[in-house]
């Protein structure tokens, strides 16, 4: 059972609204409420102000009232109806969780509704409408309240009788018209008149014999009972109804009893028709022996009883049927024994929540009350022996609906029976919580003792057996190949949890309190599932507010609340921490981390294991150093390689943790850990390399294990500089760089990152110069740094990846003389990779690493460049850096070159921050200008997270100010177009918001390319949301310089100038032309047209040119499309225009010489001064008659035809010249 949420709503579920009651929680705020109510009280602690979140009443009355007054006017159109049905079902879902609202207006309701149903005209859609409404209401109210709303005179049985009979089925459209005649039938059948009387005479006027009604409806019932829908569920309800009634009982119970044991009897479950009659038959005898009187069916239990043990349901597979199997069983066993309360049971007494908060001086009263009745002796019958054991395998179910159903029937039926039977009950009970026994079973084992304790079955001296059994469950996970199971019991135990907080009184749980709510928080904070953690809370906070006796329970109950504890890193790495700082909880969750999550199965989990002991070390570190530690050095080096992977990265965090606690002791880490400990510690390398436990699936886990032990103990500063363990650490590392392209591709990035961060940890620790601290041990770092640079030339991949990113982790004095060898084999790694067209993971990680070198060695003007950063060497890593932001590589990934440009960025960012605030006067205003031109070409382009990144890093370099980056040129216009409060609200990834700002550096002259270039791919892009906002934005711009010939000119030029230097570029070309196919479709260059001959379309025909002889289609069909906007020029180069187009009709491609045609049509449409007046009709009739795509041989004629209407030289066929 999920106790996460359902049950956490009101006093039913248990919740005491501690987020609403003034302890710290500001919960109640946030919830969109009609109204709240608050009592106030008065304690010795203060004022409590207790919040109940309810709805006043039914505020949509007006709303629902014009709703069904609408149904004649909207049952005639589908779309009306489902509209109409929409807007209902949508204000009542909003009294689902208080639907007690909307009994007073009930009746008006369903009156309005059978009103026009009644109707002897009524349409039978506005009919069906109707009910469908009754049903919606029904389903809100529920039905045992609402069917009471129904009529139910006497005159009413025919009526509805009469309906019931007219429907079909069969029918799906319309199963909720028979659902709720079905309830209203029952409803009459409430009648207390002999149903015989209403027959009268049974011959009809031509002779035939009537059926009597009481026959018609067990006819119904019985046909319904086998339907697919849930009119099955309504005519179980009838039955239950119908069949009580004493008339129809002395004549039909034995029968009816008899028809429904044959039928499960002669059923088999497999068919769908044979499964839908099992169902019906058995939710009939449940009904039917949940309502009937016990004198009535004493008689029939053992039958039924026997019928269900020959049929063997509970082996079935189909859990629906198990589950009425299991209902029907102990509806039996009630049979069996008279209703009675037994006087044996646990009374608690007073329950209010309020008396628990506000008792905070005097004691509650006693609670344990036991009854003072004496025990009524009589005879339990024999087969109640064999009910209890079908409920008790009920408990195993495989299926939850089936074991919860069996845990309230053993509650019902225990709570008949005499102390000492009820008592072996219990004991059968606490039998399945065995290790033997599946998860199945401790979950129908948790539902079962919650059952129990709810009704006060579960007498306070079994709490002795029983706590320590749900404190088991709390924590019950049993692993299953590569996962667990479990997590249905743990949430189970809770809701044990929650019960016993209602049940008991105080006095009886307090020596299990401490228990109960450290397994409880230990769930709130620690369950992998978020449905444990919450109903653990919910749990939490209902015995603080039941019991009143919870260590600190009202700070916890408002700290891990509902919402705080649906983070799982909040819960390990925050809350934790809270809930550990008081003493009582501290050790058992530190314990449960240990014994329990650090072998999860879950890697995420051991890894957040690891990181919450590191945040719990400081709440006792004497414990965790003495007592914890060597437990997780033993399991560090045991068999089991989850254990193993958890044990490790704890050993690292809780080393780490105690050395900065002994930062404040002046303490060092040796004197904190036992010598023992320092020597496991070291020792847990060479015992891993010695069992070969750093090969396959195991050493992925292994090795970035070790790797954060190696940066733990190296930030810990571990005395073992001189040791041979630090030679060993190093190969570690180095053998993992060299063999990355063995490892899955699921673990490449975590391993990557654990190694540099272990290297660089290592290096700053072990490395320096023992004689001049802050120098380096010149022979390892030639070691280092030949080895890494050698690498950077190796066949694989990653091992260039790593052995870049081991470069650009080294500390600076480590780079202190190497620079220049550095920076050259990154360079070269680089360029090499790009000239092989291959590996774009590693030009970006060189491009990171040249950064973080420069970083690392420093800035100074006149230095060493073998040392630092200076003038001498500033124009190649800027050359670098530069020449990446230019990568556009493709492969079957996309654009894998993005990698490469986004590192190049950042790189820029981070190396110009560094030279401007150390020595600026190194920068050029070149490097500089080809920076910032670069950035503008990224922000203008169609990939939103790019762009975003670059307008980002464009922004902040030009307001950085601390100090300010030199030689931006336009600086004083790009800061009036980017102000502060524009960059502070600017979002880069909404191509609405990014386009109107960058097209307005086209304004600028030493922008103007790089952006254009930047925005052909977004306004010729394929994305509608960026296309639209970037050609709006770029058209904006033309229209805003149309009357400034110089700049519309300067334009054009640019245009122009991309145009040839990419017209072998496929990913420019085609945008590029899409582009230009609708600027000259706005008019945006209406001024050139009108100069005969103009240049620009002159140049434009002629780049075009190469690009009307290409294969490529896309291209070809752009083209065409550019080719019918340059016609609007005026001159001879219309007629070359032309030509071109009548060309492309003769096409090879099918598709060219239909979009031509096409297009042309539309072209001599738009521009009639294209074509003589007196041909224009000649020739779009042959244009749009002709069928192109006929063979191109056959299409000279019609071709060479419009070539003579148009005046355009025919083109003759060239001879190919011989091979």
């Amino acid at each position: 059972m999920d106790l996460s949420k359902s049950q956490i709503d009101g006093d039913k579920g248990g919740n005491m609204i501690l987020g609403e009651i003034g302890y710290g929680s500001d919960e109640a705020s946030k919830m969109d409420l009609t109204g709240t109510e608050e009592i106030g009280c008065s304690g010795d602690t203060g004022d409590v102000v207790l919040k109940t979140c309810v709805l006043e009443g039914f505020n949509e009355k007006d709303m629902t009232q014009a709703l069904i007054a609408s149904l004649p006017e909207v049952h005639g159109e589908l779309a009306s109806r489902e509209s109409t049905t929409e807007k209902l079902l949508v204000t009542l879902n909003l009294y689902r969780d208080q639907p007690h609202l909307l009994d007073p207006h009930l009746e008006w309701m369903v009156n309005m509704i059978l009103e026009f149903v009644r109707k002897e005209d009524c349409p039978s859609s506005l009919f069906h409408l109707g009910f469908k409404f009754l049903y919606v209401i029904c389903q809100v109210r529920g039905y045992k309240i609402f069917m009471r709303r129904f009529p139910h005179e006497v005159a009413d049985i025919q009526p509805v009788l009469d309906l019931l009979s007219s429907q079909d089925p069969t029918d799906t459209e319309t199963w909720e018209t028979r659902y709720m005649l079905l309830l209203w039938l029952s409803m009459t059948c409430l009648t207390p008149f002999d149903l015989s009387r209403l027959d009268g005479h049974l011959e009809s006027e031509c002779g035939q014999a009537r059926v009597a009604i009481m026959d018609r409806i067990l006819a119904i019932a019985k046909s319904y009972l086998a339907v697919r829908d849930s009119s099955r569920d309504a005519a179980s309800v009838l039955v239950s109804k119908f069949m009580t009634r004493p008339d129809v009982q002395k004549k039909c119970l034995g029968d009816f009893l008899d028809w429904s044991l044959r039928t499960i009897s002669q059923t088999n479950d497999q068919s769908v028709h044979s499964i839908m009659l099992l169902d019906g038959s058995l939710q009939a005898l449940a009904t039917l022996f949940k309502h009937g009187k016990r004198d009535d069916l004493l008689q029939h239990a053992p039958t039924v009883l026997q019928c269900l043990e020959q049929k063997h349901l509970s082996e079935s597979s189909e859990a629906t049927l198990r589950k009425l199997n299991v209902k029907l069983i102990q509806r039996l066993g009630l049979t069996y024994l008279k209703p009675r309360l037994a006087p044996w049971r646990y009374q608690r007494g007073s329950r209010s929540i309020t008396s628990t908060l506000l008792t905070n001086t005097h004691s509650a009263e006693p609670g344990a009350v036991k009854g003072t009745q004496a025990e009524e002796d009589y005879d339990i019958p024999e087969e109640l022996e064999t009910v209890i054991e079908h409920l008790l395998v009920g408990l195993k179910d495989k299926e939850t609906i089936v074991r919860w159903s069996a845990a309230k029937g053993v509650g019902r039926v225990t709570g008949r029976l005499p102390k000492e039977l009820a008592d072996e009950v219990v004991a059968s009970v606490l039998d399945c919580f065995s290790f033997q026994e599946t998860d199945n079973t401790w979950h129908g084992g948790c539902l079962a003792l919650a059952e129990l304790g709810r009704r006060g079955l579960l007498l306070p001296s079994r709490l002795t057996d029983v706590v320590p059994l749900i404190i088991k469950s709390l924590t019950y996970d049993e692993k299953r190949g590569a996962c667990s199971i479990g997590s249905n019991v743990r949430d189970a135990a809770c809701y044990v949890c929650w019960s016993f907080a209602r049940a008991y009184d105080p006095k009886e749980l307090k020596p299990f309190v401490n228990q109960i709510a450290s397994s409880l928080l230990i769930v709130t904070v620690f369950d992998r599932d978020v449905s444990c953690r919450r109903a653990a809370s919910a749990a939490f906070q209902e015995n603080v507010g039941r019991q009143g006796t919870f260590p600190h329970g009202i700070d916890i109950a408002t700290t891990a609340d509902y919402h705080a504890v649906g983070n799982r890193n909040n819960c390990y790495l925050n809350t934790s921490v809270y809930i550990a700082s008081f003493p009582e909880y501290t050790k058992a969750m530190i314990d449960h981390l240990v014994a329990m999550k650090i072998n999860h199965w879950d890697s995420a989990i051991r890894e957040l294991t690891s990181k919450a002991l590191h945040n719990l070390t400081p709440e006792d570190p004497d414990y965790m150093a003495t007592s914890v530690l060597p437990r997780l050095l033993h399991m560090a080096v045991a068999p089991d390689l989850h254990g193993r992977h958890g044990a490790i990265l704890a050993c690292a965090e809780v080393t780490h943790a105690l050395s900065r606690l002994g930062l404040h002791t002046n303490r060092s880490v040796v004197e904190i850990i036992p010598s023992e400990c320092v020597e496991a510690l070291k020792d847990i390398h060479q015992k891993l390399q010695d069992k070969k436990q750093y090969r396959g699936y195991g050493g992925e886990l292994m090795r970035p294990a070790m790797c954060r032990l190696i940066e733990k103990l190296s930030l810990s500063k571990m005395p073992f500089k001189t040791d041979p363990v630090i030679t060993g650490w190093q190969w570690l590392i180095d053998d993992t760089i060299k063999t990355l392209h063995l490892v899955s591709s699921g673990a490449k990035d975590s391993i990557m990152a654990a190694v540099v961060c272990a290297l660089t940890a290592l290096c700053e620790e072990y490395y320096q110069d023992q004689d001049q601290p802050g120098q380096a041990d010149s022979e390892k770092q030639s070691v280092l740094v030949s080895q890494y640079i050698d690498e950077l030339k190796s066949q694989q991949m990653l091992t260039r990846c790593g052995s870049a990113l081991a470069l650009g982790c080294l500390p600076s004095f480590l780079i202190h003389g190497k620079l220049k060898q550095v920076l050259e084999g990154l360079r070269w790694m680089h360029a090499a990779c790009q000239s092989e067209g291959r590996f774009p993971e590693a030009r970006r990680d060189a491009i990171r690493a040249v950064a973080q070198v420069c970083i690392k060695a420093g800035v100074c003007a006149s230095g060493p460049p073998s040392s630092v950063l200076c003038s001498d060497n500033i124009a190649e890593v800027y050359g670098v850096l530069l020449d990446s932001m230019d990568d556009y590589s493709m492969d079957s990934r996309g654009d894998v070159g993005a990698w490469v440009r986004e590192a190049a960025m950042s790189s820029l960012k981070d190396v110009t921050i560094l030279v401007i605030r150390t020595a600026p006067e190194i920068l050029l205003p070149e490097q500089v200008k080809c920076m910032m031109c670069g950035l503008a070409r990224q922000a203008a382009e169609k990939i939103d997270r790019y762009r975003a990144h670059a307008g980002n890093i464009f922004t902040q370099l030009l307001h950085c100010s601390d100090p300010a980056v030199p030689h931006i040129p336009h600086q004083e216009e790009l800061l009036s177009i980017f102000p502060p409060e524009v960059k502070a609200s600017l979002n880069w990834n909404a191509p609405s918001q990014a386009f109107p700002l960058i097209t307005q550096l086209l304004g600028l002259p030493e922008y103007q390319y790089h952006t254009l270039l930047g925005l052909t791919v977004s306004v010729g892009g394929m994305t509608q949301s960026t296309v639209l906002s970037s050609s709006q934005s770029m058209f904006d711009y033309l229209r805003g310089i149309q009357d400034d010939h110089a700049a519309l000119a300067h334009f054009r030029d640019t245009l122009l100038k991309i145009f040839r230097d990419n017209v072998r570029n496929d990913r420019i070309v085609l945008p590029f032309l899409k582009m230009l196919n609708q600027m000259l479709s706005n008019g945006s260059f209406d001024i050139f047209t009108t100069e005969e001959n103009h240049q620009f379309c002159v140049d434009l025909l002629a780049l075009c040119e190469g690009i009307r002889r290409s294969k490529d289609v896309s291209k070809l069909r752009a083209c065409v499309s550019v080719y019918c906007g340059l016609i609007q020029f005026q001159g001879d180069v219309r007629k070359k225009i032309l030509s071109q187009l009548l060309m492309l009709l003769c096409h090879s491609f099918l598709v060219i010489r239909t979009t031509t045609a096409s297009q042309m049509y539309e072209m001599l449409l738009t521009y009639d001064d294209v074509v003589d007046l007196e041909v224009l009709d000649d020739v779009m009739t042959l244009l749009s008659d002709t069928d192109w795509e006929s063979d191109p041989a056959t299409l000279r004629t019609p071709r060479n035809q419009l070539c003579d209407w148009l005046g355009v030289p025919r083109p003759r066929l060239v001879a190919k010249k011989p091979a």
